[in-house]
């Protein structure tokens, strides 16, 4: 699966990203870098290895509202990723700069010992602080405005990230992804939580339990788990009544319960999707609903996703 998956996107990023012309604007502080726009091929040395990333800045000379990384799925790399969540116009519209990192053997070492960078000991949490620390530097992003998002392997590694860095990231967005149950977390300060799960999801199941993924197999949180988690680590008391969206056709219902306000102004928002499936909500459909579920278009999780970040700054 997650080979056709790679060969599906690798059309949408050959349509996409292929020959775009970059904006105009300041000249970056790489070489390679060229000016502002979308940056198809960067790299840093982490701990003597060459990691890779995809950034995208927007458009003008002023600097950058805020930085949101954008991880990739299993199978997948960050310009996979970039394609699949039209990320790039999203972030354009408020004036964010956002960046695809690629992980080792296409997937991340998010704890739960089910990838090979994982199994390798890579230190995933270490390369993204120093990439994060690197862009903010460099483009004078504010250090309250970083955010982290992903789907499904880059969903968990967001948790990972919020659980471990909550003095780097102000907030997170995971898509069906939620968190190994061997994985500690113990935040060092309250961070923001958009949720986004479909009940239905093939892959990582919404119950929790064993998880069968593209590395092993592994032993996962809940969606209920994982936000309940969040609940409590943020100090949110509140149990509010479901707010269902609007019908859209799809077969999917959607109900968004917000737990807030929390600890330090925090938020946790769980949008809980009755019969969706394994999908980045309103994405293109990737694969059949057979293998991955129902796709989800009541809502645009990159939309919502920017919205909840422009709010939720330290």
């Amino acid at each position: 699966m997650a080979g056709t998956w790679t060969t599906w996107i690798s059309r949408v990023v050959t349509c996409l990203l292929v020959g775009a012309s970059a904006a105009p604007g300041v000249a970056t502080p790489w070489a390679h870098a060229g000016p502002l726009g979308h940056i198809p091929a960067a790299q840093i040395d982490f701990g003597g290895m060459i990691r890779t990333y995809q950034l995208h800045l927007p458009p003008g000379p002023d600097k950058p509202a805020g930085l949101v990384v954008n991880l990739h799925a299993a199978g997948l790399t960050g310009a996979d990723q970039a394609a699949l969540t039209h990320y790039d116009s999203v972030a354009d519209a408020h004036g964010f700069a956002v960046v695809y990192p690629d992980g080792i053997d296409r997937s991340w070492a998010d704890g739960r010992g089910a990838s090979v960078p994982d199994r390798q000991g890579v230190d995933d949490v270490g390369f993204i602080t120093t990439l994060v620390d690197r862009l903010v530097t460099d483009f004078a992003i504010p250090r309250d405005r970083v955010f982290a998002t992903g789907l499904s392997a880059g969903a968990f590694m967001a948790n990972r990230l919020a659980c471990d860095r909550a003095d780097l990231f102000s907030a997170i967005a995971p898509v069906a992804g939620t968190l190994g149950a061997n994985v500690g977390c113990r935040p060092s300060q309250p961070v923001s939580v958009l949720a986004m799960y479909g009940t239905a999801d093939p892959i990582v199941p919404f119950g929790g339990g064993v998880m069968n993924g593209r590395g092993g197999s592994s032993t996962v949180l809940s969606a209920a788990e994982l936000v309940d988690r969040w609940r409590g680590l943020d100090g949110c008391t509140n149990n509010p009544v479901p707010e269902t969206l609007p019908a859209v056709g799809d077969g999917t219902t959607t109900e968004r319960l917000t737990y807030g306000p929390c600890a330090a102004g925090t938020d946790v928002v769980f949008m809980r999707v009755v019969n969706g499936g394994h999908t980045w909500p309103g994405a293109p459909e990737v694969l059949p609903a057979q293998q991955v579920g129902l796709p989800i278009r009541g809502f645009d999780a990159s939309q919502l996703s920017m919205q909840f970040f422009e709010t939720h700054e330290r």
